[in-house]
Order: structure tokens, then C-alpha cells, then sequence
């Protein structure tokens, strides 16, 4: 499939900037693939569609804050550092973002925080992701990430054009986020609060996880018209055995297993075995699913809706059909769903 086939006329109204006041409270639309029709619920009603056996894959990645406001050494000018990935521990090696990028240059010293808590060095200007930092903290390694924790900023997608504030450490997250190190978040988990989970385990549902930590990867524009050109940024996978065990006990069972979003999705699809299982996997992934694609695992997945022409469209358009997902996207708009970071969800099952 090309590029062009993803682009749609998303109305920037329909794009909420502030989350719902409880997360369970958004909009459910369920894809029916078998019968091709569509359902307008709530989302807490994804307890009509499952039952004693099913499994729920989740990504059990945290957000960190991972971006940083700070001034250029002698100049004094504004720089922002979004901060990608961490390449060294001991060196404190990271792949950053800068912007302005241009103003940057090797040997230059960037300072954070009102008493110059943090200084970094720029060591390498060449990296297809951006930068490469080291900073300069004498200091162990969990007064680092303290530190980095009390300037950083939760890393809100720049669509949402509003000032950061305090409740996004907690909403821009799922509530079962455990390990740290994703710069965006898995969306299609925040529409679970506690309760809802809990009164799906007591229908008999089971919580499998995975570790995704999602890069910014997901929103680089793609500029190739053929997507079997197009590179997916790596993005650091870890799948358990024992995880894995649940996941493929539900399917010899002919049970639901169900995946809880695009990252989810990617995750498992990078570690399948010949037989079709799941496997336990540690590394890392840069899995591009688009139409056609035959998936192994998930006979269901809760998703947001996506921006055009993104991975996660694309996606989301390999396993619901695409023809049907453009569809039920314009009924989408035409029926005024929320889209993107703190959208409504897709069932699409």
C-alpha cells in the first residue's frame, strides 16, 4: 500500500488537548471484522465482549519526563532537549533531540535547572536520531535520574499545543505503568481505570504484559510514498516467559487474547514462533506492520484513533481490513469522536 492511501482530513477539533475526568469514561466504537458492522458504546461496556479464559495483552512501559528546557553556554539561548534514549549508564550517554538544532554544535555546553543542576556536552552532531549528550554529574547514578526527574517535563506530544501541567505526570500514563523508559505513551491503556480491571478479572479475564518502551519513532512523518521503504526507529522489547505461557494457554484454548494498543501489538508481533506463539523476547524491535500482514497472536485489540498517515494507522488498518477502518474513521468524525492522546478507543474485533 502507498502513503497517500492513509491521509484523511482530521478536524482539529477533534482533537481533545485535556483528558476525560475519569479514564474509563470515554467512547467505544467496536469493529465487528466477521459481519463488517459498527457499534457505538462506552468503553467501560468492553465487558460485554469478553469473558472467563480471555487474556489482555498490556504495555507495562512508564513515561519518563523526558523533556528538558535549558540555555546554551556564553550565548544564553533558549534550548529544548528531548531526551530519546539512553546509550551509556556510566558515561551518561544519551541520544537527544535539540531544538533549534541548528544553533548546536560539538564541544558546545548546555545548562538545566535555575542553579545549573545539570550541564551536558555535546559529543556528536551526526546521529540520524539527532544528538548524542554526555552530561557531566559527578554524582551516582540515582541522584542523575533524581535530578533529571525534578527539571524534566512530561514529553506531551507537540499536537497538544498548551503548557505542561502538574496532572500530566499522572494521566500521560497508565495506571499500570511500571518500567520506565518510553518518551510517548502506550494511549490505548489509559482508558483503564482500577475498577474496570478489577470487575473484568472477576468475568474471568487475565492481565498478560509486555514491555514496549515507545519511541518517538511513532510520530516522524514518513516521507517515502512506498511503505516497504519506510524505517521504523528500534524501540527496547521485553516479553517473559511466563507472560508468554498465559498468552499461549488462551489460544490453545480458542480464548480472546486481546491486545491493549499499537505498542502491544508491535511487541508481540516481533517475537512469534514457527507454530504461531508467543515467545519470550529481550532486545530490540523495529517492527513496521502495514497492509497486508498476517497477524499471529491477537484475535482482538483496544486501540485510539490515529493521525493520519502514522504506523499506528497503518497498523490498526492491517488488522481491522482497511477499506472498513477508513470507513468507520469517517463515521469517527462524522459521529465527532475524540482522536489521538486522549481520544476515544477502537474495539476492533
Amino acid at each position: 500500500m502507498k502513503l497517500s492511501q492513509f491521509r484523511y482530513h482530521l478536524p482539529p477539533e477533534l482533537v481533545p488537548d485535556h483528558p476525560p475526568y475519569n479514564r474509563d469514561e470515554s467512547r467505544l466504537m467496536v469493529l465487528h471484522r466477521k459481519t463488517q458492522t459498527i457499534e457505538h458504546r462506552a468503553f467501560k461496556d468492553v465487558l460485554d465482549y469478553f469473558g472467563d479464559g480471555d487474556v489482555f495483552i498490556i504495555n507495562n512501559t512508564k513515561v519518563f519526563p523526558a523533556r528538558l528546557y535549558g540555555e546554551k553556554e556564553k550565548t544564553g539561548a533558549k534550548i529544548e532537549v528531548f531526551l530519546l534514549r539512553e546509550l551509556n549508564k556510566e558515561s551518561r550517554l544519551w541520544d537527544v533531540l535539540v531544538d533549534p538544532a541548528r544553533k548546536i554544535r560539538i564541544g558546545n555546553k548546555l545548562y538545566f535547572g535555575d542553579d545549573d543542576a545539570l550541564v551536558a556536552e555535546v559529543i556528536d552532531n551526526t546521529t540520524s536520531r539527532g544528538r548524542t549528550l554526555r552530561f557531566l554529574f559527578d554524582g551516582p547514578y540515582d541522584e542523575f535520574k533524581k535530578t533529571i526527574e525534578r527539571l524534566g517535563k512530561t514529553p506531551l506530544p507537540k499536537i497538544h499545543k498548551r503548557a505542561i501541567e502538574p496532572e500530566d505526570k499522572e494521566r500521560y500514563q497508565t495506571i499500570y505503568a511500571k518500567h520506565e523508559g518510553a518518551v510517548v505513551a502506550p494511549t490505548a491503556g489509559m482508558h483503564f481505570s482500577r475498577e474496570l480491571m478489577k470487575r473484568l478479572e472477576l468475568k474471568g479475564v487475565t492481565f498478560s504484559e509486555i514491555t514496549l518502551h515507545a519511541g518517538l519513532g511513532n510520530f516522524r512523518s514518513i516521507d517515502v510514498e512506498d511503505l516497504t521503504k519506510h524505517k521504523m526507529d528500534s524501540e527496547e522489547v521485553q516479553i517473559e516467559q511466563h507472560f508468554a505461557d498465559i498468552v499461549n494457554n488462551a489460544k490453545d484454548h480458542k480464548k480472546h487474547v486481546v491486545a491493549i494498543g499499537t505498542t502491544t501489538m508491535k511487541a508481540i508481533e516481533s517475537s512469534v514462533s514457527i507454530q504461531g506463539y508467543l515467545k519470550p523476547f529481550k532486545g530490540w524491535s523495529n517492527k513496521f506492520i502495514f497492509p497486508p500482514y498476517e497477524f499471529s497472536i491477537a484475535s482482538a485489540m483496544i486501540t485510539n484513533f490515529h493521525p493520519p498517515m502514522t504506523p499506528m494507522l497503518m497498523q490498526v488498518a492491517a488488522f481491522a481490513e482497511y477499506d472498513f477502518l477508513m470507513r468507520a474513521y469517517q463515521e469517527g468524525i462524522d459521529q465527532k469522536y475524540n482522536f489521538f492522546t486522549f481520544g476515544d478507543a477502537m474495539l476492533i474485533i
